[in-house]
């Protein structure tokens, strides 16, 4: 009997849980994406976001866009039914009051798409107060000033309403109008809103020419169709001024996202689009922090990623030229940042997560700009030692002393290990924060995971751990781990594909091919699904369609699909004496992979790869056996680079999949009569109490007694199961009367005659950068000791999420620079909005101490016009 041939089983290259990848293919639920051609591909996805959208809303009024209507936790709360003319109309609602009509139920329905939603509040008693007291006081006992009232708006959970307190002031859509006067103001939305412009193409052929661009080829023509719609988005990212634009729905030039795309990919692909780029990106000799939270930089401190970008290229070129252009920009911009964001409690650089900028996305909501600025980052430290190490080559480069970068180097790759390292968990923490006292959180952070592989801050059994530990989804990697509870999709519970590219690299780096598997499935099955390359998606459901901002053809996610081809497959790294290889192709990929037309300085290359694995069996250029696995810098002409892998599994590493995990909320602590007090946190089995950074307690009620002392005590709870922890609440600060002194700021310069309110004694003082720069107060003390100095402030020059305002002072203590002072943005032209600066601790004798507030010229910040802020007090309290 003839048996019949049995067909060959198809090829799978990932298989996860919702979608498979194959050579040719994406298949998710009963959508499909194939690549026809390397030049054309379909999709058939449609976005599940209009479907079953829940009939239950919560939501809260905000002033001036802020979160002060009710506590944290406590929303309004309706189950959403239509009338007869289609419309959902919920009751009047007055301000700061839960209605009878609420009720607190899960959703029993779902609600059309466009269906309008009609809102009104009474605020009536707002108006009133202002009228008649100046201000209205929230239940917080804090005062909206009448002159500092922008409007009433809406946050909530349902789209298109998010939880965004920081970007509601700018979205007048989702302001309350008052249009007839009479106290009554009103919102109606559209909910579960539909677009069909918001669902992406069916199709994609090659549009541009990329002829200017190495080709590649393999067996595998999904892979080959994606890298050609890279190179297609690539030259649609070019703008006529010969710089890279961010995304689609994104013009110009953002120093992070062009320096990280840089990196991953353009230095070495579009070299002259990537200098002119880099290039746009600095003033006044130093690198451009972008606008971000609280007013740029210092609060923001990851512009030195240029600094990575700028090298990259030096590698890449040898061009000293640019070496000289680009060494007094990163030198001038690093010994600014080691005055301004090191302050001596460790070595660690201050500053928010690096490219995590959304504020609430990845930090407990009652951090603002100050406490951002303190905290120190995994990611952002990771960027800050790769940019001291390269200075530090620059200089030798150069002929100068590079001893202080190279030292400073070290300093913070080795209080990375001490400091931010889990060892229970196998990977590094996201960061440290607090206030005078900071603690670790716990959760993991990937772009910073990847860079401590990338970068060699974690040695080689480290490096190891973090690709087996650091928990990824099904549908890839995720920014935070776990996510952040009652927060739109963004950063939380988001997966961004230029992270997933770092991650990657750093997998195939440490040879951990499960994990490299799954990473290239993410960004394939993403891209060819949407038929671009977004910029995010839900970590949840892999959609792109919920996160709260999303672009087509964002620039590093373009970048990061090319770098799959030349940093993993090539496995290429450039030095100052050579291009290096060291291909990394899991089994599935296995095959020949061609890159043609490759330009290194005076080269052109072309590559093949045969085989999978890591370890290289043969390197032979123009035909020639070689030991060492690179083309030397002053290679010319022609080179055939051929590379053979042994075919070898370095063994197949470990992927730490996990199911997406909300963490528990932080607990909402007040303080009376010396008793700490907070109401259960739903799901918290116990809760740890925290004193100055350090677990004093565990308990399981929901209260804990205190002793008040001279010296300064910060208490916070963390909410705790058997799965994690909370957040940590925010400090509450306890003192004697006997640790604390106040010092006027009026008596020592002249009182300002501005008409803000809300200060503290007879006044206040205007500090800008002509007037006020140096004022001296007298501070006398009753005991020598070790004190936390901080001032009280206003800043309205710009809302508390973006622009380049942040005033900047430096403090003098007796004469000697103590650190600085940053006094971030705290709400647009709310001068009556007063916060608490950074504290610069210090020891002081005994009697008077001389205190100097100064504007210095590190203290320019990034608008270099307006560095302005209202100055009322000095405080001393005394920590030991």
């Amino acid at each position: 009997m003839v048996m019949a041939c049995q067909p060959r089983p198809e090829k799978t290259l990932y298989k996860g849980k919702a979608y498979s990848v194959y050579p040719n293919r994406v298949e998710q639920g009963g959508y499909t994406a194939l690549a026809l051609s390397p030049t054309h591909m379909t999709s058939d996805y449609q976005s599940p976001a209009n479907e079953n959208f829940p009939n239950f809303i919560e939501f809260k009024f905000a002033i001036n866009g802020k979160d002060n209507e009710l506590p944290m936790g406590i929303n309004h709360t309706f189950l959403l039914e239509p009338g007869s003319n289609g419309k959902i109309e919920l009751p009047v609602l007055t301000f700061g009051e839960k209605h009878a009509a609420e009720q607190q139920v899960l959703a029993t329905g779902s609600v059309e798409a466009n269906t309008p939603l009609v809102v009104k509040l009474d605020a009536r008693k707002i108006i009133q107060s202002m009228n008649e007291k100046g201000f209205f006081e929230l239940y917080t006992g804090d005062k909206i000033f009448k002159d500092d009232f922008k409007g009433i708006f809406m946050a909530g959970n349902l789209s298109p309403l998010s939880w965004d307190f920081d970007n509601l002031p700018s979205r007048e859509q989702f302001q309350l109008k008052d249009d007839d006067g009479d106290g009554i103001f009103e919102l109606t939305l559209a909910l579960n809103p539909y677009n069909p412009e918001d669902f992406t193409s069916q199709d994609w052929k090659l549009k541009n020419d990329i002829s200017q661009y190495p080709a590649f080829s393999s067996q595998i023509p999904l892979v080959d169709a994606l890298y050609n719609m890279a190179l297609d988005e690539t030259v649609m990212n070019k703008e006529e001024d010969g710089t890279f634009r961010t995304g689609e729905a994104w013009p110009g030039v953002w120093t992070r996202d062009v320096s990280y795309s840089i990196l991953l990919a353009y230095a070495y692909l579009d070299t002259e689009t990537a200098k002119t780029s880099l290039l746009r990106k600095v003033k006044n000799n130093r690198i451009i922090q972008d606008t971000g939270t609280g007013g740029a930089w210092p609060v923001s401190s990851d512009r030195t990623t240029w600094t990575l970008a700028a090298w990259e290229i030096y590698l890449y070129t040898g061009d000293e030229a640019w070496l000289n252009t680009i060494y007094p920009i990163v030198k001038n911009s690093v010994l600014d940042d080691m005055k301004t964001i090191v302050d001596g409690d460790n070595n660690l650089l201050m500053g928010e997560s690096s490219f995590l900028d959304w504020r609430k996305q990845t930090y407990p909501v009652w951090m603002d700009g100050v406490d951002i600025y303190k905290s120190r980052c995994l990611g952002t430290n990771a960027v800050h030692y790769r940019t001291l190490e390269i200075l530090g080559e620059m200089a030798r480069l150069k002929g100068e002393d590079n001893a202080f970068f190279v030292e400073m180097a070290q300093k913070v790759k080795t209080d990375i290990n001490d400091l931010l390292w889990l060892d229970n968990k196998g990977y590094y923490a996201q960061y440290m924060y607090g206030r005078n006292h900071q603690s670790v959180s716990p959760r993991s952070e990937a772009l910073g995971e990847a860079f401590t592989v990338l970068f060699d801050i974690a040695d080689t059994h480290k490096a190891s751990r973090v690709t087996k530990n650091t928990p990824v989804v099904d549908y890839g990697v995720p920014c935070i781990y776990p996510q952040i509870p009652n927060l739109p999709p963004y950063h939380n519970n988001g997966i961004w594909p230029f992270v997933q590219a770092y991650w990657n690299w750093a997998c195939a780096k440490t040879e951990n091919m499960a994990a490299l598997e799954q990473g290239l499935a993410s960004i394939n099955r993403a891209a060819a699904l949407f038929l671009t390359n977004k910029e995010n998606m839900v970590a949840d459901n892999g959609d792109f369609r919920d996160t709260e901002i999303n672009s087509n053809r964002q620039l590093w996610s373009v970048a990061g699909n090319l770098a799959m081809v030349y940093r993993v497959f090539m496995g290429m790294t450039f030095e100052t004496d050579g291009l290096y290889f060291s291909p990394v192709v899991p089994k599935v990929y296995a095959g020949h992979l061609a890159v043609d037309n490759f330009k290194y300085r005076d080269a052109r290359l072309s590559i093949e790869v045969k085989g999978f694995g890591s370890e290289i069996k043969a390197f032979k250029v123009n035909g020639n056996p070689m030991k060492e696995y690179m083309i030397p810098a002053h290679a010319k002409g022609n080179q055939r680079v051929e590379i053979i892998l042994a075919n070898k599994k370095p063994g197949k590493g470990k992927v730490n999949v996990v199911d997406n995990r909300f963490s528990l909320p932080n607990p909402l602590v007040t303080i009376a009569d010396n008793k700490l007090s907070w109401p259960a946190v739903e799901g918290a089995e116990s809760y740890n109490v925290i004193m100055n950074g350090e677990k004093v307690a565990s308990v399981t009620d929901t209260h804990y007694t205190i002793e008040i002392t001279k010296s300064l005590a910060e208490y916070q709870v963390q909410a705790v199961n058997n799965e994690g922890v909370s957040f940590l609440s925010e400090p509450i600060a306890i003192i004697s009367s006997m640790g604390e002194i106040n010092v006027p700021a009026e008596k020592y310069a002249r009182k300002s005659f501005l008409p803000f309110k809300g200060y503290n004694g007879t006044g206040f003082v205007e500090l800008t950068r002509k007037k006020n720069t140096k004022i001296n107060l007298k501070a006398s003390v009753k005991e020598a000791g070790w004190y936390a100095i901080d001032v009280r402030y206003a800043n309205g020059s710009g809302p508390g999420n973006t622009d380049n305002k942040c005033a900047i002072r430096t403090l003098l203590i007796n004469g000697a620079e103590g650190g600085v002072l940053v006094m971030p943005q705290r709400g647009k032209d709310e001068w009556s909005n007063w916060g608490w600066s950074n504290a610069v601790k210090t020891d002081l004798k005994k009697g008077v101490n001389k205190l100097t507030i100064q504007f210095l010229p590190h203290n320019e910040n990034m608008n270099g016009e307006v560095n302005r802020a209202m100055l009322d007090e000095v405080r001393l309290r005394r920590i030991k």
